[in-house]
């Protein structure tokens, strides 16, 4: 299997998975093949400082079973712990790798996520761009996450019969409902929580343009165009600075015995 050859790198605690976009599609393939559902997550800098803070958290993303470097923070931190992951593997790309595969690989692909309305334009917008693309549904956001309405949701889900979905409810809400519903789902294969990325590919948040994500500074272009994002991007050097400390201090050995 693609993630056995690929291994694990640990990063303050979260085993990734050290794998690029196509060997990440490759995971997911596998993982559709299969009879039970697959949990993937996709930690940035950010997510992981949260994981280093919040114990519960670390404890649910491990029990993801493909953990992608979603992030340039996550590939300097395994750098500066001496064990680098071999690229950045964004979230959002992989679910429209995901997308752009779903014609030829007969992936049914159900998107959960967004305000009224996003869902159904991000699937326009990619059928646009992938023309073998369509979901098999969609469904916004804005549910309570337990009791009768997110069961109403599941039963949607069920009845449209993915075997890919995308949840994208923000951190860590997303990565919540899937595990505490994992056993609901019938035909699901592969449960990604993106984030954001229905935004993305509805167009009504712009990624940042080539240039600055080749560079890895996709992070600074984001605080340009939101400076009230100030307090969320201060976590990266708080991350960076933390794990070199965690390296020299000993603890990085220490909790690797």
């Amino acid at each position: 299997m693609v993630l056995e050859k690929a291994g694990t790198v640990d990063v303050r605690g979260i085993p990734i998975n050290n794998v690029n976009l196509d060997e990440a599609l490759e995971a997911v393939a596998e993982f559709v093949s299969t009879d039970t559902l697959h949990m993937v997550v996709t930690p940035n800098a950010e997510i992981v400082q949260m994981c280093v803070e919040q114990p519960e958290l670390a404890d649910l993303i491990r029990t993801a079973d493909l953990i992608i470097p979603d992030g340039v923070g996550v590939v300097l931190a395994s750098k500066i712990l001496g064990r680098p992951v071999k690229c950045k593997t964004p979230g959002c790309e992989l679910g429209e790798r995901i997308c752009a595969a779903a014609g030829s690989r007969g992936f049914r692909v159900f998107f959960l996520g967004g305000k009224p309305g996003i869902a159904e334009l991000a699937e326009e917008k990619l059928h646009e761009k992938y023309p073998d693309f369509a979901t098999v549904g969609h469904h916004d956001g804005y549910f309570k996450k337990e009791g009768e309405e997110s069961d109403a949701v599941i039963a949607e889900i069920n009845a449209a019969e993915p075997d890919i979905l995308f949840v994208c409810l923000g951190v860590p809400a997303q990565e919540k409902w899937i595990a505490a519903n994992r056993e609901k789902f019938t035909t699901v294969r592969a449960a990604l929580g993106l984030g954001g990325s229905l935004d993305s590919y509805a167009g009504t948040v712009k990624r940042a343009p080539k240039i600055f994500i080749r560079l890895g500074l996709e992070w600074f272009y984001r605080l340009i165009k939101q400076p009230s994002r100030i307090g969320r991007m201060m976590k990266l050097p708080k991350f960076l600075f933390g794990t070199l400390w965690y390296k020299i201090s000993g603890k990085d050995k220490k909790n690797r015995r």
